[in-house]
């Protein structure tokens, strides 16, 4: 696909725009970009268009591409007056990925918007680092590599860091349970 970019077919980009715009908008909102995710990730795209000729072949679009949202978003909570409260970021995570279907049980719909305010107001406690580690591969359901390269991190840090803020998540919220993502061969390693 990227080879067809490259050759100047503007149908191939466009197809990778709306491949990726869910995820990039929930990495987004999720990273703390509130209202301006959806500015935020058309920054993105256009950064990453322009940076084509430093993809490297044979690499894994998605990770590239988050890394560049992830940058963005930093840039863009850099530049604000105001920092983003917590509750802006739940609110703009919420908008971005419906979380409970409009047929489920009240209560049950309101055990998870207790349980993802909870889980939120504990990502907000942890590092940067470690709060990125547990947003690519537990929140977009990234698998390690993914995560890896979409920080720009060695495997193993992904997985040291994962680890410790998976931990602090624990002593923070006793009832935690990440759900797995990633293949069947990366829960073996």
């Amino acid at each position: 696909m990227i080879a067809r970019v490259r050759a100047g077919e503007p149908e191939a980009y466009a197809q990778l725009v709306r491949a990726h715009t869910g995820i990039a908008l929930r990495a987004a909102a999720a990273l703390g970009a509130g209202a301006d995710a959806e500015d935020v990730v058309q920054q993105a795209f256009v950064k990453a268009y322009c940076s084509l000729g430093r993809f490297k072949d044979g690499a894994a679009f998605k990770p590239w591409l988050l890394a560049i949202v992830a940058n963005e978003t930093r840039n863009t909570v850099r530049t604000a007056a105001r920092q983003r409260t917590l509750a802006g970021r739940e609110a703009a995570l919420v908008e971005a990925e419906p979380l409970i279907p409009e047929s489920a049980d009240p209560a049950v719909a309101a055990l998870e918007i207790e349980r993802r305010a909870a889980l939120q107001a504990a990502l907000g406690k942890l590092s940067e680092e470690h709060r990125l580690v547990v947003t690519y591969r537990y929140l977009l359901e990234m698998d390690e590599s993914e995560t890896a390269q979409a920080l720009g991190w060695p495997r193993g840090t992904v997985k040291s860091r994962l680890n410790r803020a998976l931990r602090k998540l624990g002593r923070l919220l006793p009832d935690f349970q990440p759900r797995e993502g990633g293949d069947e061969h990366e829960r073996r390693t």
